[in-house]
């Protein structure tokens, strides 16, 4: 038998949502998880994992992805019911999350937005219109419904707050610091992506010290070929030692000392994924009912830097650069100081992974949606 083509393998791994009443569980199922997810972004400040002012950018970003979902919702909300209406397309492999496509499109609709919006019918317009139509033809307006849902996405694009494909670098001061005797900025850049490999959101924070004449976010020189830099490095198949080594031998001045990765997803799901490994087991023994059948993993890369060296920088010069820690076990094959990974999962799959005490699961920190959609830490 032949093998499978690229061709072959993306359609396999890509399904588009056809019936109205899936697209509407699907869209229900991610505006429950983003809530969550929001949460846990507090669960992980109150351990001391993050800092008060990266929860809140991270905060940030999450509400931008729930403002992504939103505006998709608006958009497939007649799907399968409106002659001429999109069908969503997502991940079913290893994701659950919409194909990074449908965010590019959403760039493209957004950079016309005020031409859409110009052409169209008012929202009251268009109510006022379906309510004679009922009363004429005594039918369901369902073209003009769906007219209301694509006005309704284009104002979601307009009024901003979403996750983008790309979402550029921005810097925040921390403090001010000194080695030795030299006076230093410290800063937070942070930026993010939707990662076309994995389908998934990818929100990156980098911890830099600048020792340069200007401080960075005022440099003209440097500041957009740092931006433009990390961008293009923001892959989930490089390492973090390749992108953090990058910054420390090509901008002058920067002194990258941490930097993190936060891969959002994959989501689970019984109804929508397909799914292999331990993880799959859970789903089908807890039989949960549809508001209550998924996972959503989280991964954070971290790497450190141990210390700072001075290297040969030419014939006649030198430079500082900074010497990582590494996982011991690892060493440079991770390109991490240490990775741990997350999972948020309703009670009924929970106590199934309990249950099912899997090798490859013991080790993820769980945090559990009890009672309320409160978020409680697995002990």
């Amino acid at each position: 038998m032949a093998e499978p083509t690229i061709k072959d393998q993306l359609v396999n791994d890509h399904q588009e949502l056809y019936d109205p009443l899936v697209a509407r569980r699907y869209f229900a199922k991610f505006e429950r998880i983003t809530g969550h997810m929001l949460q846990v972004a507090g669960e992980v400040e109150a351990a001391g994992r993050l800092s008060r002012t990266e929860a809140r950018i991270l905060g940030r970003y999450l509400a931008a992805l729930t403002g992504t979902f939103r505006a998709l919702n608006y958009k497939y909300l007649m799907t399968g019911r409106a002659e001429g209406s999109p069908r969503l397309t997502f991940d079913r492999h290893e994701s659950g999350f919409p194909v990074a496509q449908e965010l590019m499109v959403m760039a493209l609709d957004a950079a016309q937005v005020g031409k859409h919006l110009g052409g169209m019918a008012s929202e009251a317009e268009l109510k006022d219109r379906m309510v004679r139509q009922i009363l004429r033809d005594l039918a369901v307006p369902v073209q003009l419904q769906f007219a209301l849902s694509q006005r309704l996405y284009y104002e979601a694009l307009a009024a901003g707050g979403i996750f983008w494909a790309r979402n550029d670098p921005d810097v925040q001061w921390i403090e001010d610091v000194t080695r030795g005797a030299q006076p230093r900025k410290h800063f937070l850049i942070h930026w993010a992506v939707y990662d076309t490999r994995v389908n998934l959101p990818v929100v990156y924070l980098l911890n830099v010290e600048d020792s340069g004449k200007k401080p960075l976010p005022n440099d003209d020189r440097r500041w957009p070929q740092v931006q433009a830099h990390l961008m293009a490095q923001s892959l989930t198949g490089l390492k973090l030692l390749t992108i953090a080594q990058g910054v420390d031998k090509d901008f002058e001045g920067l002194h990258p000392k941490r930097l993190r990765r936060i891969t959002l997803g994959p989501m689970y799901s019984h109804d929508f994924t397909l799914q292999s490994g331990p993880i799959s087991q859970v789903l089908t023994n807890a039989r949960a009912p549809d508001g209550e059948d998924w996972a959503l993993v989280w991964t954070v890369e971290d790497l450190l830097s141990d210390r700072e060296e001075e290297v040969k920088d030419g014939w006649f010069s030198t430079a500082t650069r900074q010497i990582w820690k590494l996982d011991p076990l690892t060493g440079a094959d991770s390109g991490t100081t240490r990775t741990e990974r997350m999972v948020v999962l309703p009670e009924l799959p929970f106590q199934a992974m309990t249950d099912l005490n899997a090798p490859g699961l013991r080790d993820i920190r769980k945090f559990v949606v009890g009672e309320g959609g409160r978020i409680l830490p697995a002990v």
